[in-house]
């Protein structure tokens, strides 16, 4: 038997897409909680601004809409479920804890998974987290529904893509607690830490001149999130290979050229603290267009091989020298 699809209005449907809910309202008054720097960026709800912004509400399938519910409720989960934190807590993780860890977050589904200490100016202004140690997870979409951008099964494939990333950094930060670990699962919209940054410092990749995260195998076409722990010794990366990306986008900038909104700022103007695209144009662009998706579409990192690229990149340098 097939699902139902509720065919409540969009409207309706987007009034029950929560996700701006705090980690303080889940702990113990007296918790310790990592917050946020002088130098932190506010968070941006992309719904928000695409009522705002938008011509209308956002226009998805109505089965999008109801994704995008139950992307919420694990939202909502996430932070009501670190009261399952166990009451005495290891905090230091052996080689073959970590590697059945890795193995368990693989046979999820995820992608890549990345480790990283979470730089304060990376947490959202009045945001906290429990934990300073980062556990990150990106999660592929699939090319051929990004291929259709901008189109409505493109908008699907984005928020299917966020639930099933959601429910899984769910269960992560679970295995972790059977564990005797501490964990809070970042949510993977809505979330309280700048995940594209906190994956550039896991050395998974950098960041391209759209803003997006650029990885080797997918390229741009990923969603990140990523679980908060108390375990001290995750083997963070010294060094980041993928810094060379950053050199060939200013050169590139294909995504600004090929932007239906001409949103994209660029990397040239953009760090930690500005943002890589101008978010109202960006916002129309996403409302009216089914969430476009155009710059994932268009980025050569998404129709090439990434070390193919690379080649060409350091060939292009000795050209250069």
């Amino acid at each position: 038997m097939k699902a139902r699809i509720s065919m409540r209005r969009p409207e309706q449907l987007e009034k029950q897409i929560k996700v701006d809910f705090n980690v303080e309202d889940y702990v113990l008054k007296d918790t310790f909680l990592f917050r946020h720097s002088e130098n932190s960026k506010a968070s941006h709800n992309i719904a928000a601004l695409a009522r705002k912004y938008g011509e209308g509400p956002p226009k998805f399938y109505p089965k999008t809409f109801e994704v995008m519910i139950d992307t919420g409720q694990q939202t909502k989960l996430s932070y009501e479920s670190i009261l399952r934190n166990p009451s005495e807590v290891k905090t230091s993780i052996s080689s073959e804890e970590l590697s059945d860890l890795i193995k368990y977050a693989k046979s999820l589904g995820i992608n890549d998974i990345g480790f990283t200490k979470v730089n304060s100016k990376l947490i959202f202004k009045d945001h906290a987290i429990l934990h300073d140690n980062a556990i990150v997870l990106t999660m592929e979409m699939d090319a051929e529904q990004i291929s259709l951008a901008p189109s409505r099964d493109t908008g699907h494939e984005v928020h299917f893509t966020y639930n099933k990333l959601g429910r899984i950094s769910n269960e992560i930060a679970d295995y972790l607690r059977t564990k005797g670990f501490s964990a809070q699962a970042g949510p993977a919209m809505g979330g309280d830490v700048d995940y594209k940054h906190l994956a550039e410092e896991a050395a998974m990749g950098s960041i391209g001149n759209h803003g997006l995260l650029i990885s080797p195998g997918i390229g741009p076409r990923q969603r990140i999130t990523a679980v908060y722990t108390n375990i001290e010794n995750l083997p963070f990366p010294k060094t980041n290979p993928h810094t060379w990306i950053k050199d060939f986008c200013k050169a590139c900038k294909i995504c600004s050229k090929r932007c239906p909104a001409n949103a994209i700022v660029g990397i040239e103007t953009a760090s930690i603290t500005n943002e890589y695209i101008d978010l109202p144009k960006c916002a129309k662009s996403f409302a009216n267009s089914f969430g476009c998706s155009i710059c994932i579409k268009e980025c050569i990192f998404n129709r090439s091989d990434y070390h193919k690229v690379h080649k060409v990149h350091l060939k292009r340098t000795n050209i250069v020298d």
